[in-house]
């Protein structure tokens, strides 16, 4: 019997959320959904805080339950937070960087084009394009970000700008996913760039499989 290797690979189960804003009882609510549904990893698209003000409780009951927790911040957030967060609860902070889980290849860039550290479009194509090289071979790419692309329905509808420089690394790396967050009231969203699903997971969060 001719067996197909391909249907043998083990996918990689995610959950996707962003926007807690110090909410920890959203953070034990997506938590219990990570362990009840056995993801692999939890990724986090930003604005765990409201200017900083709360920094407690976001990353570690994740961390309680064993889970791998993968991030990148939000314009509330600022790298530094980012930084220490990534050291005190040996978690992957994701800006400028990549990680690598069940041959999917997942990379990303934070903050926003407002707020703490805002980035430009070219600093947002530049953080994605040094993560990206790194995987580029992989059959599977995901890509996080906290805001959201330009020249996109999520900016059309809302009326926020989001970055054209996130939106050349769609172009131009083609990920099967990306996850971001920022549009609250978007949450949920998802529409098509090229073959790329882009998902606003924001509160809600979203499981996928890939």
């Amino acid at each position: 019997m001719k067996v197909n290797n391909k249907s043998m690979e083990k996918k990689l189960r995610m959950l996707a959320a962003g926007c807690i804003h110090g909410d920890t009882n959203l953070v034990q609510k997506l938590a219990n959904k990570a362990e009840k549904e056995n993801v692999d990893v939890v990724l986090l698209c930003g604005d765990f805080t409201v200017g900083q003000s709360e920094v407690r409780n976001i990353i570690k009951p994740f961390k309680d339950i064993g889970k791998k927790v993968l991030f990148v911040t939000g314009n509330h957030d600022g790298l530094a937070l980012g930084d220490f967060w990534a050291t005190y609860y040996d978690t992957k902070h994701l800006h400028g960087t990549y990680a690598v889980y069940n041959g999917v290849g997942i990379f990303g860039c934070g903050l926003a084009n407002i707020g703490l550290d805002a980035l430009s479009d070219k600093e947002f194509f530049d953080n994605l394009d040094q993560g990206h090289e790194k995987i580029k071979d992989l059959a599977k790419k995901v890509m996080i970000t906290h805001v959201h692309p330009s020249h996109t329905k999520m900016e059309s509808i809302t009326g926020f700008p989001g970055s054209y420089g996130i939106k050349k690394a769609i172009d131009k790396f083609q990920p099967d996913i990306v996850f971001c967050s920022h549009l609250h009231e978007l949450s949920g969203f998802e529409e098509k760039i090229g073959k790329t699903r882009l998902i606003n997971v924001s509160r809600t969060g979203k499981i996928i499989e890939i």
